[in-house]
Parts: C-alpha cells; sequence; structure tokens
C-alpha cells in the first residue's frame, strides 16, 4: 500500500515553506539595510558584518547540524529550526542596536540553514521514487518565491516608520505554517522504511533491519566502506562546482548589464531582480518538470554546458565592450529613493542609493559584499558630490551604448539570462537532490552537512576572492576562467555523479556499495545484475 493520500499534499508544503521562509530571509536584509542604515549610522564595514552575519550562523548549523539533524531525527530538527528562527526574528524586530541586530541575524542564519538540511533529507525519505525528484526541487521554487515576496513586501513598507521590524518579523509566516503541516507528518522512516521496497535475492541474505543496521562514524565518509569516499566525492565536487563557476559574482553585474542595453537608473535594477526571478522561477519550474523524467544527471550535464557557454560569452563581450568592474560599499545617509532590492543581481546603478551588501538567492548560499577595498569616496552631504553608486572603477556610471556596441550588450544580456537558467535548472536544484539521495540513512545528515559547510565556506571564499581575482587577471578573464571551471564541472559530472532517477533510497545505497569507484557511474548503468523482489512489510514497528 502506498502512502495515505494526505502525505503528498503536506509533503509539498513542507517543502514549498520551507524553502519560502529560507528565500525570504536571505532576501530580506536588501530592503531593511537602507532603513537600518539611516536609524543606526551604520558604515560599509557594519553592513557588511551585519550581513555576513547569517553566513556565520548558517556555517555553524553546518557543522553541527548534521548530528543534530542523525541524532533528533529530521522531523524535530525542522520543528526546533522554526523555533530558533522565531527567536531570530523576534530578537531582530526588538533589536535596538547593532549587537542585537547581529545576534539575530547570526540565530536566523543557524535556522534556515538547519532547516534546509533537515526539509531536503526529510521529504527525500518519506516520499517514493517517483514523488521524490518532484518534492525536493519544490524547496528550490519555494526559495526564488520567497524572495521575490521579500521584494515585494520590502517595497511595500519602504516608507513605512520602523518598516524594517516588520520586514523581519514577517518571516515567522511561513515557518509557522510549515510547523502546523508538520504536525500531521510521521516522525520519519524507521529502521524498516530504508529497505521496505526492494530487498537483493543475489545469493545473499536481505539486510538486517532493526536494531542490526550498519553503524557509521563520522570519519567513515572518508573510507573504502561501502564506496562513502566515493559519495563524498560525489557530493563535495557537486557543491565545490556549484560555487566555483561564479554563479553569485556573475549575477552581481546584472544591473550593469541591464543597464548597458539601455535601462538606466531605477528601472534597471528592478528589472534585474523582478526579470530574473521571473526567469528564476521558470527555470526551476522546468527543473521540477524533468527532473523525474529526464533525470538528474541529464540536468547537470546540460545545465553545466549551458553555464559555461554562456558565462564565456559574457566575458567575450567584455573584451569588446568594457563594463564596470561593479558596486563597492558607499554610504550615503541622506540618500532617497526606493532600493534595488535583489539579493545578488547587482543593485542600482546611477542611483541616489546606497549599495547593498548582496545575499547569494540560490542555494542556501549568503554571501558578503565583494566590494570590501573601496577609497573613500565625498561625503553624500558635499553639495558637489552628485548622490549615486560608487563604482570599483573610476567611471561615472554605465556609459550609454554605441549603436556599434549595441548587438554586443544584447548578445550579453542573453548570455546572462541563458546563464540564470541554466544554474536553477541544473546545479539549484539537482545538487540538493542529489545529496538527499547518495548516502545511507544512518549517516545521512552528518554527510549532508559536511558538504554543505564547503558550500558555504567555498562560497565565501569566492565572494572574497571576486575583486583581487578582476585585479590581477581583469573582468574578462575572470569570466572565461568561470567558464573554464564549468568545463571542468561538466567533466566531472560525466565521470562521477550517477542516475538516480526511479530508484528507491534502499536500490541508489545498493549500487554504490556493489562499485569500488565512483567512475563506473559515468557510463551508462545496467542494473540486469541485481534482482529485486518487492516484499510487505508491516509499517507498524
Amino acid at each position: 500500500m502506498g502512502h495515505p493520500p494526505p502525505v503528498l499534499p503536506l509533503c509539498a508544503s513542507v517543502s514549498l515553506l520551507g524553502g519560502l521562509t529560507f528565500g525570504y530571509e536571505l532576501a530580506v536584509i536588501s530592503g531593511a539595510l537602507l532603513p537600518l542604515q539611516l536609524d543606526f549610522g551604520l558604515s560599509c564595514l557594519e553592513q557588511e558584518f551585519l550581513v555576513g552575519s547569517l553566513l556565520l550562523g548558517a556555517l555553524l548549523a553546518s557543522l553541527v547540524g548534521g548530528f543534530l539533524i542523525d541524532c533528533y531525527g529530521r522531523k524535530q530538527a525542522i520543528l526546533g529550526s522554526n523555533l530558533v528562527l522565531l527567536a531570530g526574528s523576534l530578537t531582530l524586530g526588538l533589536a535596538g542596536s547593532l549587537a542585537w541586530l547581529v545576534l539575530g541575524r547570526a540565530v536566523v542564519g543557524f535556522a534556515i540553514s538547519l532547516s534546509s538540511m533537515a526539509c531536503c533529507i526529510y521529504v527525500s525519505e518519506l516520499v517514493g521514487p517517483r514523488q521524490r525528484g518532484v518534492l525536493v526541487s519544490l524547496y528550490e521554487a519555494g526559495i526564488t518565491v520567497g524572495i521575490l515576496l521579500s521584494y515585494a513586501l520590502n517595497y511595500a513598507l519602504a516608507g513605512t516608520p520602523w518598516g524594517w521590524r516588520h520586514m523581519f518579523g514577517w518571516a515567522t509566516a511561513p515557518a509557522v505554517l510549515q510547523s502546523l503541516s508538520l504536525l500531521f507528518l510521521p516522525a520519519g522512516t524507521d529502521e524498516t522504511a530504508a529497505h521496505k521496497d526492494l530487498i537483493p535475492l543475489q545469493g545473499g541474505e536481505a539486510p538486517k533491519l532493526g536494531p542490526g543496521r550498519p553503524r557509521y562514524s563520522f570519519l567513515d565518509l572518508f573510507r573504502a566502506r561501502d564506496n562513502m569516499r566515493g559519495r563524498t566525492t560525489v557530493g563535495l565536487g557537486l557543491v565545490l562546482f556549484q560555487q566555483l563557476t561564479g554563479q553569485p559574482n556573475v549575477l552581481c553585474y546584472a544591473s550593469t548589464i541591464f543597464s548597458s542595453v539601455g535601462f538606466h537608473g531605477g528601472s534597471s535594477a528592478v528589472l534585474a531582480s523582478v526579470g530574473l526571478g521571473a526567469v528564476k522561477v521558470a527555470a526551476t519550474l522546468t527543473a521540477m518538470g524533468l527532473v523525474d523524467r529526464a533525470g538528474r544527471r541529464a540536468l547537470l550535464l546540460a545545465g553545466c554546458a549551458l553555464m559555461a557557454l554562456s558565462v564565456s560569452g559574457i566575458g567575450l563581450v567584455s573584451f569588446a565592450v568594457p563594463m564596470d568592474s561593479g558596486p563597492s560599499c558607499l554610504a550615503v545617509p541622506n540618500a532617497t529613493g526606493q532600493t534595488g532590492l535583489p539579493g545578488d543581481s547587482g543593485l542600482l546603478q546611477d542611483s541616489s542609493l546606497p549599495p547593498i551588501p548582496r545575499t547569494n538567492e540560490d542555494q542556501r548560499e549568503p554571501i558578503l559584499s565583494t566590494a570590501k577595498k573601496t577609497k573613500p569616496h565625498p561625503r553624500s552631504g558635499d553639495p558637489s558630490a552628485p548622490p549615486r553608486l560608487a563604482l570599483s572603477s573610476a567611471l561615472p556610471g554605465p556609459p550609454v551604448p554605441a549603436r556599434g556596441h549595441a548587438l554586443l550588450r544584447w548578445t550579453a544580456l542573453l548570455c546572462l539570462m541563458v546563464f540564470v537558467s541554466a544554474f536553477s535548472f541544473g546545479f539549484g536544484p539537482v545538487t540538493w537532490l542529489v545529496l538527499s539521495e547518495i548516502y545511507p540513512v544512518e549517516i545521512r545528515g552528518r554527510a549532508f552537512a559536511f558538504c554543505n559547510s564547503f558550500n558555504w565556506a567555498a562560497n565565501l571564499f569566492i565572494s572574497l576572492s571576486f575583486l583581487d581575482l578582476i585585479g590581477t587577471i581583469g573582468l574578462s578573464w575572470t569570466f572565461l576562467l568561470y567558464g573554464l571551471t564549468a568545463v571542468l564541472g561538466l567533466g566531472f559530472i560525466y565521470l562521477f555523479v550517477p542516475e538516480t532517477k526511479g530508484q528507491s533510497l534502499a536500490e541508489i545505497d545498493q549500487q554504490f556499495q556493489k562499485r569500488r569507484f565512483a567512475l563506473s557511474f559515468g557510463h551508462r548503468q545496467n542494473s540486469t545484475g541485481i534482482q529485486y523482489s518487492r516484499i510487505e512489510v508491516s509499517a507498524a514497528s
């Protein structure tokens, strides 16, 4: 018998609401930072510290969250993270100083990082193979919807006194709804659930259930036992290539590219945020429809190939049409106007607003502003200094597109759209789906958290090294380097990443155990050598 009818919609709501909370918390700082700057007189360094505090909390969660998930269970971890989120949101809403704001953001970062790991694992274990890809990918769709929702609320509350307190407070709504959905779902899979679908019949005994199940230590992730080393290679490779392709930094130029084709001022930032947000939603929905049909491997290969081509295209175009090196942090206390709102889409160019330290919109990856090395600029109170966003180059703003360069600039815009789409149906949702599938249930939480910690660390490294890299090799070569990295990622996916569509978690586990090297997954798999028989196992234990 299958799951009761309410289980699938409840799992869908848990996944969607969890992603929505994550996306909202990532992007809400973009709209809250300007009023916070005005109310507390934050300097550029203090703004970056406030934004980066969420990263510190998330890193801590990735280090200890795996043990919490494996020891206390997935459902309890999600409920606990929602309680922590409520505490963090309350701290932010009542904060009266920078110290309380930083503490609140760090607490929120811990909560959303722990919830993201537990939610993906919980949903992947609770549903069958045919629904697993769609429901886990729904978390990614929720992230994008949460980001767009934060933009809308930030805009609506921009002129409200103490509106930033309301911005932080609204994050609790999806968390409360998610907790209510969890109350009607089981605690998770027990000892028998991990193997109840398929049992091997190839001359050996069926895996022992209950107390006889295997035990894994954290160090087993790096040992040859059950090919754990190969699984860790797959997990780390995916999260590292997801970041090393430069996805957060490339999106920092969205507003610059939009401006270069004629969308100047506020319209550039709005179009960059809303337009790219719509593209991300469409691409993520496409991934949800294809992940259980075309497969995980096919989406990763197609997405990585398109990312390599598109980011290389932006690099080649920037050889012929020089672009600004992106926004940097310059505090303008008396600035007025509307925020650009995007978490990672570059912010306003040629506007009266200060830049906002960015948070990456994708896959649980907040980042610090890359512009950490800026020279002193005229104060905003100086009437001779027009209020505008400081650029790390000496140019006063985006150049007016010349006729001869118009086609190239539109080509760069098209490449940007392709890049965003490729990430959103490839690395974006599929990385975390594969991570939730490839590890044994006994160590899945710790393994997922271990890979997630490298994801956050790599994101921080890529973000903080961006300006130094541009200064060393130039903007065009930086984009081309990202393109080369994507090509290497393509080779890694082809050689090492397995196809897991339509397989139960038990079958995926058994396939890894049968192969000593992950390299063999790069070729077409033949499962005719393994026979399976369905058995009925009582749900009660």
